[in-house]
């Protein structure tokens, strides 16, 4: 059995290589919120475990078992997360803090009853994609941040970042839902916001919160003014 500060620690750093490829001590402090020192200690600790690699000049790398634990809390915190918005109702903005406690102590007896009662879903709600049971996870590409698309394109939002409630509660106002159409009607200079339009309605959204949205291009059609 391994802590549930190790498993954090392994996801967290699963979610960073993801999205940076280089992982630093540095970037896994910010992300779990803890000093460069916590961090250093704990990445010798896992040295030691086989579970990670520093090299030198790229940062620390999760060896084969690493990933694989990493993926199995990336499971268990993901379909928890469904399983409390789509069977218990709770909101959306609120699943991940919850998702985080369980995410250590659900047996993978439970949760493959999970997984049976939600009709083994591919995504949990915030789109992002969930391990299989034998730790395979599909491959996401093409995502971009809303906050990059540029003026007169209509995109569609593929999934949002869950770390932040009152962001995910704004989204929600919005209706910016993995699966909405968004279209972009003008940016504000100097790094403002972004004008966009969903449905019918037209919102002004900070780029701060586009940059919690990704989104797939679309080739071809571009909104009209």
């Amino acid at each position: 059995m391994l802590s549930p500060a190790i498993e954090d620690y392994l996801k967290a750093i699963y979610k960073l290589q993801k999205r940076h490829g280089r992982v630093t001590t540095s970037a896994i402090a910010e992300k779990l919120t803890l000093s460069n020192a916590t961090v250093t200690a704990m990445i010798k600790r896992l040295a030691k475990k086989r579970l990670l690699k520093h090299i030198s000049y790229h940062g620390v790398v999760l060896t084969n078992d690493g990933e694989k634990i990493a993926l199995k809390v990336i499971r268990r915190h993901r379909l928890v997360e469904s399983f409390l918005k789509e069977v218990l109702g709770v909101d959306w903005d609120k699943v991940h803090m919850e998702a985080e406690k369980l995410e250590h102590f659900i047996s993978d007896e439970i949760l493959d009853r999970i997984d049976q009662v939600l009709g083994y879903p591919k995504a949990d709600l915030h789109g992002d994609p969930i391990p299989t049971r034998d730790g395979k996870i599909e491959s996401v590409e093409g995502n971009h941040p809303l906050s990059d698309v540029e003026v007169g394109r209509t995109v569609v939002i593929s999934c949002v970042s869950d770390g932040d409630p009152n962001k995910l509660r704004y989204m929600a106002e919005l209706g910016l839902f993995p699966g909405v159409s968004v279209g972009i009607r003008d940016k504000a200079p100097f790094e403002g916001d972004i004008f966009i339009k969903v449905g019918l309605s037209e919102h002004r959204l900070p780029k701060d919160v586009a940059r919690s949205i990704y989104v797939t291009r679309t080739e071809e059609k571009r909104e009209e003014n």
